[in-house]
């Protein structure tokens, strides 16, 4: 059983808590491939065109994957490109990514430091972030950095939302 509310019914300060029975914490919905990349530790910057996960700082956030794929395959190029993976790999690591399937909370992550992309960066440091966020055209955006995924032993059920919202995952399901 998942319990979703608004986060706005919560103390900002309590992004997660936990029982003896369950997890609760904040959760984020990603269109695939992009889900598979961050539980499977390739995605480790997150980008979005406001800070959306600033708050969550510091904090553990699940993953939920949604039931529609990522619009372009920018990320392909990404892969295949300066990430140097073959077709093969590329196909492995999107069969990965898929192993519980859509509309489930598949894993956690932690969240890191949240910042606009500065304007002022060297070629090769914007390089570096584009490798890490396996997307170009980071200007103007909001980065998050994201660590340690990891998959939940099993999927667990719930349909998407807009922006960061609250659920409770069984203890028995942490990996």
């Amino acid at each position: 059983m998942v319990l979703v509310s608004s986060l706005h019914t919560y103390n900002i300060s309590a992004w997660w808590e936990i029982s003896e029975t369950t997890m609760q914490v904040g959760c984020l919905s990603f269109r695939q491939p992009y889900a598979g990349f961050i539980l499977n530790g390739l995605k480790t910057i997150e980008t979005r065109w406001r800070p959306l996960l600033s708050e969550l700082r510091n904090c553990t956030m699940a993953v939920q994957i949604a039931q529609k794929d990522w619009e372009d395959s920018e990320w392909r190029e990404m892969l295949t490109g300066p990430l140097g993976m073959s077709p093969a790999q590329v196909e492995e690591l999107l069969d990965e990514g898929e192993r519980f399937g859509r509309g489930i909370i598949a894993g956690l992550v932690e969240v890191g430091e949240t910042w606009q992309c500065p304007e002022n960066l060297s070629a090769e440091e914007l390089r570096d972030l584009e490798r890490r966020a396996v997307l170009s055209g980071l200007q103007d955006k909001y980065l998050t950095v994201l660590s340690n995924p990891r998959w939940l032993k099993e999927p667990l059920y719930s349909r998407g939302r807009k922006d960061v919202w609250m659920v409770e995952i069984p203890v028995s399901l942490l990996p």
